[in-house]
């Protein structure tokens, strides 16, 4: 019996097969392999067998969307089919306000970006939402009214992250997000030239090629 004809996981099974294995050779026909020292070494050998069999196994299941069950491999193969995986979608309600201004000077309203209000106790929980732009409205009659403003369950987050182009070495530099709970949907990328730059490069999400040029500032989601 060859031993490439291995092809099960059953550790007593690949142990049997070594056993067969063995006794075809002439210079083990009657050997007991049960009372020996020799007993231990099979026991290795399948051992050995087994754990390469079943990382075979596991590394052969990711390379397939089917079978694969790590979400960083079903990511990759998926974009390999020109699919991006959804993240985590934030609660999104429209609101409607106003604001009474008191300085008849006062000829518009800006609400800025970041929170705008939080919900009080809801069962065990509080929740807090934002806006991801500022919204500025005129003011009319003393009322400046904010009408069917789109709100994002969370907290509006800025990260910044300094590129070294110079060094060969940060040619691929990678910038990961460490909030696990993004909603990639509303991630907006700026890019300075320079830290002390003043002049701000806003690049928007894409979910394809077309149309894309040199100088688009385009995004792509991993």
């Amino acid at each position: 019996m060859s031993l490439v004809n291995f092809t099960n996981l059953d550790f007593d099974q690949i142990k049997t097969s070594i056993k067969d294995y063995l006794r075809s050779n002439s210079n083990f026909t009657d050997y007991d392999f049960e009372g020996s020292n020799m007993s231990v070494l099979i026991d290795m050998l399948a051992y050995n067998t087994y754990i390469a069999s079943y990382n075979a196994n596991m590394v052969s299941n990711e390379v397939f969307i089917d079978s694969a069950t790590l979400r960083e491999n079903i990511v990759s193969l998926a974009r390999n089919i020109g699919y991006i995986p959804s993240s985590r979608k934030a609660a999104k309600a429209n609101i409607s306000f106003f604001v009474e201004v008191t300085n008849p000077l006062t000829k518009v309203v800006t609400l800025k970006s970041g929170v705008v209000c939080n919900t009080t106790s809801f069962g065990r929980s509080a929740y807090v939402f934002s806006i991801l732009n500022d919204i500025t409205v005129p003011v009319v009659d003393g009322i400046a009214s904010f009408d069917g403003i789109e709100i994002h369950e969370g907290s509006y987050v800025n990260t910044n992250f300094t590129v070294n182009a110079i060094n060969s070495e940060y040619n691929n530099q990678r910038f990961i997000l460490e909030n696990r709970g993004i909603d990639t949907r509303t991630l907006k990328v700026s890019v300075r030239d320079t830290q002390s730059s003043s002049s701000i490069k806003k690049f928007i999400n894409s979910n394809n090629i077309l149309d894309v040029t040199e100088s688009s500032r385009v995004l792509y989601r991993k």
